[in-house]
Protein backbone atom coordinates (compact mmCIF):
# COMPACT_ATOMS: atom_id res chain seq x y z
CA UNK A 1 0.00 0.00 0.00
CA UNK A 2 1.51 3.34 -0.73
CA UNK A 3 2.11 5.82 1.85
CA UNK A 4 -0.05 8.52 0.56
CA UNK A 5 -3.13 6.36 0.40
CA UNK A 6 -2.31 5.75 4.20
CA UNK A 7 -2.52 9.13 5.54
CA UNK A 8 -5.01 10.34 3.71
CA UNK A 9 -7.48 7.00 5.24
CA UNK A 10 -6.40 7.88 8.93
CA UNK A 11 -7.49 11.15 8.15
CA UNK A 12 -11.00 10.30 6.76
CA UNK A 13 -13.85 9.76 9.09
CA UNK A 14 -14.40 5.52 8.95
CA UNK A 15 -17.82 5.41 9.03
CA UNK A 16 -20.96 7.34 7.70
CA UNK A 17 -22.72 8.34 10.51
CA UNK A 18 -18.97 10.28 11.43
CA UNK A 19 -19.43 12.31 8.07
CA UNK A 20 -22.76 13.11 8.70
CA UNK A 21 -22.19 14.30 12.54
CA UNK A 22 -19.40 16.48 10.60
CA UNK A 23 -21.51 18.07 8.56
CA UNK A 24 -24.08 19.26 11.19
CA UNK A 25 -21.20 20.36 13.01
CA UNK A 26 -20.31 22.45 10.04
CA UNK A 27 -23.38 23.64 9.45
CA UNK A 28 -23.62 24.64 13.76
CA UNK A 29 -20.61 26.16 12.93
CA UNK A 30 -21.41 28.59 10.19
CA UNK A 31 -24.81 29.32 11.79
CA UNK A 32 -22.81 30.73 14.58
CA UNK A 33 -20.56 32.92 12.46
CA UNK A 34 -23.92 34.42 10.99
CA UNK A 35 -25.04 34.97 14.46
CA UNK A 36 -22.18 37.00 15.36
CA UNK A 37 -22.53 39.34 12.18
CA UNK A 38 -26.03 40.06 12.99
CA UNK A 39 -25.24 40.40 17.63
CA UNK A 40 -22.10 42.37 16.84
CA UNK A 41 -24.16 45.76 16.15
CA UNK A 42 -26.83 45.25 19.27
CA UNK A 43 -23.71 44.62 21.64
CA UNK A 44 -21.53 46.93 20.36
CA UNK A 45 -23.46 50.72 22.43
CA UNK A 46 -23.27 48.37 25.37
CA UNK A 47 -19.48 47.55 25.24
CA UNK A 48 -18.98 51.43 24.44
CA UNK A 49 -20.42 52.59 27.43
CA UNK A 50 -17.78 51.12 29.40
CA UNK A 51 -14.57 53.40 30.15
CA UNK A 52 -11.80 51.29 30.01
CA UNK A 53 -12.34 49.74 26.83
CA UNK A 54 -13.08 52.88 24.55
CA UNK A 55 -9.51 53.70 23.76
CA UNK A 56 -10.01 49.73 22.18
CA UNK A 57 -12.90 49.85 20.52
CA UNK A 58 -11.60 49.37 16.92
CA UNK A 59 -9.72 45.89 17.96
CA UNK A 60 -12.78 44.89 19.78
CA UNK A 61 -14.59 45.66 16.84
CA UNK A 62 -11.92 44.13 14.54
CA UNK A 63 -11.69 40.96 16.80
CA UNK A 64 -15.42 40.15 16.88
CA UNK A 65 -15.40 40.47 12.93
CA UNK A 66 -12.63 38.38 13.03
CA UNK A 67 -14.09 35.65 14.73
CA UNK A 68 -17.18 35.56 12.75
CA UNK A 69 -14.97 35.19 9.51
CA UNK A 70 -13.33 32.23 11.09
CA UNK A 71 -16.66 30.92 12.19
CA UNK A 72 -18.55 30.92 9.10
CA UNK A 73 -14.76 29.85 7.26
CA UNK A 74 -13.80 26.85 9.24
CA UNK A 75 -17.70 25.81 9.33
CA UNK A 76 -17.92 25.93 5.09
CA UNK A 77 -14.27 23.93 5.12
CA UNK A 78 -16.00 21.20 7.40
CA UNK A 79 -18.58 20.79 5.26
CA UNK A 80 -17.39 20.95 1.86
CA UNK A 81 -14.60 18.21 2.92
CA UNK A 82 -17.27 15.85 4.29
CA UNK A 83 -19.70 15.91 1.54
CA UNK A 84 -16.70 15.67 -1.01
CA UNK A 85 -16.09 12.18 1.31
CA UNK A 86 -19.76 11.74 1.38
CA UNK A 87 -20.27 12.05 -2.34
CA UNK A 88 -17.38 9.56 -2.66
CA UNK A 89 -18.76 6.75 -0.94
Amino acid sequence: MNSENSDKNENAPKDKNNVVVQIIWGIALTLAGIGVFFRIPEVMPRIEQIKQFASVMFFIRFSFYLLGMILIGGGLKKIYINFGILKDR
